[in-house]
């Protein structure tokens, strides 16, 4: 069988052999082969210059679509890429972080090395299986999604590798059109030239958006993913976690599993994403990027359980310091920007336009590049002081307040809350270490401690009045000043200071008197003899309190802490810490400094110390600001403190008790609070003392968390030049030998270039004369017996220390070793004529009579007469004593008025006592003949021989 097959191919295979090589067969080949060979060539000849025709269109169109496109250098394209929207970070003191401020989308950067594995290899699979070996673009499916683009079919794959989307999302926008693609391939292409796979790869973890975390914040970069929906960071991400994340990009919203409120979808909503999450998987299998094991591990995995609860954002858990920090960071950056471009604090100041602009852009930088901002907020008194506050019970009642409402425009009651506003500042540094900016920041979103300005009442005294006053050497602790009352010539009337209890005045107080007992009048006295050195623009406005108005520059109500419109907690409290700083002002700060993503210090603060006081100004005024703690109007505090200090302080109230201050210093801190209510209305009288309590809460709080600093062991360092002296008390002189007899010399600290030198002439022991309950200088004329003695201030004095007091008097205080010194009331000078005579009437056994209408008189003499002449005086009586004489015996009796100058009047008519008294009573005006006086007193006369 086989045999046969084998001739019957060997039969074929001859008669091929003989047509072929028969010379008509090899004509007809040769000619059907040479047409067919031109026909070839002429068809490829076509078909090269149709492709070369398609080319050049093609070229051409692709030309036309980017010739815009500039040629980008590496560092532009480099700039662009790395370009992220990143939020700024805020830390605590100590680096201690706190949170991202607010931003349109959260995002972390993370360098590739801190990335799993597991997402790199998910990301790979999924987006772009090819990404470590094409040069940024695919041919094969660009021509794909061109051909559906232009067919209008459905789209079974993406066209763009992952260095695309990169341009696309960093680079070029979303918009779909022929041009942009065009320009994202030309640009995909570069940026393969110019970067490695790892940089484009660890730029793109950067960029991709990832749909929200558990917050409902919008997230972009692995880092937020990871952090925001499981709650690790990028690389600690296992392999399920990393799936769930690498599937988010192709449609974030729709895979994403919370909602924009921070819930966790619905489970018909929530599958979407589980679905895209398997296919991720499935992807990463089928490229070999993990094994059949870890597929199917990773398939029963349940993924649910790994998503985080909602996580309070920085703005939710510390709203009042978020805020701050954001606001404060905006100042810093807009002054750098506005800096850098050659404007002026001045020229900003005086441009809504530029100030608008140039606070946009700051806002735009602090929101998209990534800022590290570090703070001088100490976390664990900064918490603790939160929660004095929520906790404190000592708040007066909510009071009725009409408002406009600011949707509908119409007037309602609302009740507002008593308010408080509170910060710690560190003295040598003017770092602010906490501070509490209201009760509850959703209420109303104000700062009370940076935002709230107000009067500060009393608490301006030391700053403006003490301070400025022992500064420029016109005043002294031991400087006396008049309390009494003032009536003070202004350009809109008559200016009537009155101290806190009304219509009370202290008479002649020393400076620290007046200061421990917050004195008003006292202050308001000082005030006048400062106001002329200008001290708001030569101490205030050198300790940067902001708001200060023209009228402030000239009130004398400025003593009393009555700002036009007010100063903060934290500017007031930063002018108290200048006395601890040895009269150097450190402005208080917030920020450390401001790094860049690049770890670039982009500001740093720095302290630029402004002397205000001298050191030995600042050291009396804190000796002075002791006695307010030991036993002033703050001499409560020290029992609410459970630690003791070298403390020193000021309270304040505004007027109609608006506002309640305190400010306290030791030589580490100085910290402040305000209490009252946001529109301006009285306390109520059992609550005006809660701030001293609440002070202390927070302080005690302060010191739980660092007691040595809080605490310091150390006392305010009297500096040199400092000198002790005895002074008097009437004048703040040197004491005389009257001041000390009579018990006023008192000692305290001076200035030693300002201490006295002159003794004090002011008190004299001299002699007086009492006139209608008024006391006059005697004449050399005043006969003695009318006089008296005593210690005598100088009417002189008197007429300096309070020209236009009515009644003098009211310059001595009402204290013990006041009580045997006496103001003359004037200088009585006689009117050089003879009093007339007194009229008398004897009433039993007593002469009486009326004073004289005269004005000058100083006393009476009381005769005893015989036959209407003289026999001797009995009695001198005093004008301001009781005008009667009562007679024991018999006699004869007249009255005589005695004036200032020593005149006499005659006679009054004559009364008569016991055997001389006839019968028309004791009236008679004469006597019997031959009868013998009785003197009162003394025996009648004997009847002996």
């Amino acid at each position: 069988m086989g045999n046969e097959r084998w001739d019957k191919v060997k039969s074929l295979y001859a008669v091929i052999k003989e047509r072929v090589t028969d010379p008509k067969t090899l004509k007809l080949f040769r000619i059907t082969y040479s047409v067919v060979w031109n026909l070839l060539l002429l068809f490829m000849i076509f078909a090269v210059l149709g492709i070369a025709a398609a080319a050049g269109v093609g070229a051409g169109y692709f030309a036309s679509l980017v010739k815009d496109e500039k040629i980008r250098s590496y560092e532009s394209m480099k700039k662009d890429i790395y370009d992220y929207e990143e939020p700024s970070e805020v830390y605590f003191a100590g680096n201690e972080y706190l949170g991202k401020l607010r931003s349109d989308v959260e995002r972390e950067e993370v360098k590739i090395g801190q990335v799993s594995e597991y997402l790199i290899k998910a990301v790979i699979a999924t987006e772009d299986e090819n990404f470590m070996e094409h040069n940024g673009v695919v041919p094969k499916a660009v021509m794909r999604a061109l051909f559906q683009e232009v067919s209008n079919s459905a789209v079974q794959s993406g066209g763009s590798t992952l260095t695309q989307q990169l341009i696309k999302n960093q680079i070029l926008t979303n918009e779909v059109s022929f041009e942009r693609k065009a320009k994202e391939i030309l640009l995909a292409l570069r940026l393969e030239k110019f970067f490695s796979k790892e940089e484009i790869l660890e730029a793109y973890l950067n960029v991709a958006p990832f749909g929200r975390n558990s917050s409902g914040k919008n997230i972009a970069g692995v880092q937020a993913a990871a952090k925001g929906i499981f709650g690790v960071d990028a690389k600690d991400l296992n392999l399920p976690q990393a799936a769930y994340i690498a599937g988010l990009p192709q449609s974030p919203f729709r895979y994403t599993p919370f909602t924009k409120e921070g819930k966790l979808k619905e489970q018909k909503y929530l599958q979407y994403g589980l679905n895209r999450y398997k296919t991720v998987l499935k992807r990463m299998y089928e490229t070999k990027a993990i094994s059949k094991k870890e597929y199917e591990e990773a398939l029963r995995y349940d993924i649910v359980k790994d998503f985080i609860p909602p996580q309070k954002s920085p703005l939710e858990k510390y709203p009042y310091l978020t805020m701050e920090v954001e606001r404060r960071a905006v100042e810093i950056l807009m002054k750098k920007l506005y800096t850098e471009d050659g404007y002026t604090d001045e020229d900003i100041e005086n441009s809504e336009v530029l100030y608008r602009q140039y606070q946009s852009l700051a806002y735009k930088n602090l929101r998209q590049n990534g800022y590290k901002i570090y703070t001088t907020i100490d976390k664990e008194i900064y918490d603790k002081w939160q929660q004095v506050v929520k906790n404190f019970n000592g708040y007066g009642p909510d009071l009725r307040e009409t408002v406009d409402d600011p949707e509908t425009g119409e007037r309602k009651t609302v009740a507002e809350p008593m308010e408080v506003g509170a910060v710690l500042i560190e003295n040598n540094t003017g770092k602010i270490l906490s501070f509490v900016g209201g009760r509850d920041y959703e209420r109303e979103n104000l700062n009370h401690a940076t935002q709230a300005y107000r009067q500060n009442g009393s608490t301006m005294k030391p700053l403006l009045v003490y301070g400025p006053a022992i500064d420029m050497g016109i005043a002294s602790p031991g400087s006396v000043l008049a309390d009494v009352p003032l009536a003070i010539p202004t350009g809109s009337g008559v200016y009537r200071p009155s101290n806190f209890t009304k219509n009370r005045y202290y008479g002649l107080v020393p400076a620290r008197e007046a200061l421990k007992h917050s004195y008003n009048v006292s202050a308001v006295y000082l005030y006048q003899k400062v106001l002329p050195k200008n001290p708001v623009e030569h101490y205030l406005k050198k300790m940067k309190f902001s708001k200060l108005t023209p009228s402030d520059y000239s009130n004398l109500s400025m003593a009393l802490g009555a700002l036009g419109y007010g100063v903060s907690v934290e500017e007031n409290t930063n002018a108290f810490s200048t006395f601890a700083n040895g009269g150097k002002f450190v402005d208080a700060y917030m920020i450390e400094k401001i790094v860049d993503g690049e770890g670039k210090v982009i500001y740093e603060h720095k302290s630029e110390p402004v002397e205000v006081y001298s050191p030995q100004a600042s050291y009396l005024t804190i000796d002075m600001m002791r006695d307010v703690v030991r036993g002033g109007t703050a001499r409560a505090l020290p029992s609410y403190l459970k630690f003791s200090a070298d403390w020193a302080g000021k309270t304040g109230t505004s007027q109609e008790t608006r506002d309640i201050w305190f400010v306290g210093l030791n030589p580490n801190v100085t910290a402040g609070i305000w209490m009252g209510y946001d529109t301006p209305k009285t306390i109520p009288g059992s609550y005006r003392s809660v701030h001293l309590r609440l002070w202390a809460q927070l302080m005690n709080a302060a010191y739980d968390a660092d007691p040595d600093f809080i605490a310091p062991k150390e006392r305010f360092r009297m500096p040199g030049g400092i000198v002790k002296r005895t002074y008097c008390a009437v004048s703040g002189l040197l004491p005389s030998a009257a001041c000390a007899k009579a018990g006023l010399n008192a000692s305290d600290y001076y200035i030693a270039k300002y201490a006295p030198t002159k003794t004090d002439d002011n008190l004299i022991l001299g002699k007086y004369v009492a006139i209608g309950g008024k006391n006059y200088l005697a004449l050399d004329s005043t006969p003695r017996e009318f006089v008296q003695e005593g210690w005598i201030l100088r009417p002189e004095f008197v007429k300096e220390m309070a020209p236009n007091l009515k009644d003098p008097r009211q310059l001595l205080p009402n204290t013990g070793r006041w009580s045997k010194i006496l103001i003359p009331d004037a200088v009585m000078e006689e009117n050089g004529k003879i009093p007339s005579p007194v009229n008398i009437t004897m009433s039993g056994e007593t002469i009486r009579w009326k004073a004289h209408p005269e004005k000058d008189i100083v006393g009476y003499r009381v005769y005893l007469v015989n036959n209407g002449e003289k026999v001797r005086v009995l009695a001198s009586i005093r004008a301001g004593e009781q005008l009667a004489f009562p007679v024991r015996g018999s006699g004869q009796f007249a009255v005589t008025a005695v004036d200032i100058a020593g005149k006499e009047s005659p006679l009054s008519n004559i009364v008569a006592a016991g055997s001389f008294r006839n019968e028309s009573g004791p009236g008679n005006q004469g006597d019997p003949p031959g009868s013998s006086p009785v003197v009162p007193g003394e025996p009648p006369p004997s009847s002996g021989e």
